[in-house]
């Protein structure tokens, strides 16, 4: 799971966060996240409010991000590159809530690396239509009708709105429904 550091407990994407990680746990995977503050802490909470297995994938910066009291297993990286790879690495889905400039990293590295074939196709989810609608008009409108990508590249990830919704996306993948 994937999202913005800045988000406070008390904003509508913390608790969607955090609901989705608890029905992520529920359905039996285990959750990862950068293991800092706002929605990777919602969602680490998430999973440990449904005893499921929460992962901390924690980057070192000079700002010194400490790891959120949720978080159970917890491995420390010094390059954002490293940390990256074990993401991919690990991940059945990559469940992207809204977010910043590394959210948008982890987001774009993840499409392509399916779309290069680097690494195996997975479920990308975007969650909040509202948030994630301008940059994929974006993608529409600009980068696919100026040929940069093509319209199969747009079914890479798929953009819902509720906790369930992102499980429904996994399992239908995973054919679990």
């Amino acid at each position: 799971v994937f999202g913005s550091s800045r988000i406070k407990p008390d904003h509508k994407y913390y608790k969607l966060a955090e609901d989705t990680a608890y029905l992520l746990a529920k359905e039996g995977y285990a959750v990862i996240t950068g293991s800092g503050p706002g929605i990777m802490e919602a969602a680490n909470k998430g999973t440990k409010r449904a005893c499921g297995q929460s992962i901390g994938l924690n980057i070192q910066m000079p700002t010194e991000q400490k790891p959120n009291k949720y978080v159970d297993t917890l491995l420390d990286f010094h390059y954002f590159f490293v940390r990256k790879v074990m993401f991919v690495k690990y991940a059945s889905a990559f469940v992207i809530m809204p977010g910043g400039y590394g959210t948008l990293d982890e987001l774009f590295e993840s499409l392509n690396l399916i779309q290069t074939e680097r690494i195996g196709k997975f479920p990308v989810v975007l969650v909040g239509k509202d948030y994630w609608q301008g940059l994929t008009d974006w993608l529409k409108s600009t980068v696919l009708k100026k040929g940069c990508i093509s319209t199969v590249d747009l079914k890479i990830f798929s953009v819902v709105d509720t906790p369930k919704e992102v499980i429904a996306a996994i399992n239908k993948f995973y054919g679990k429904t």
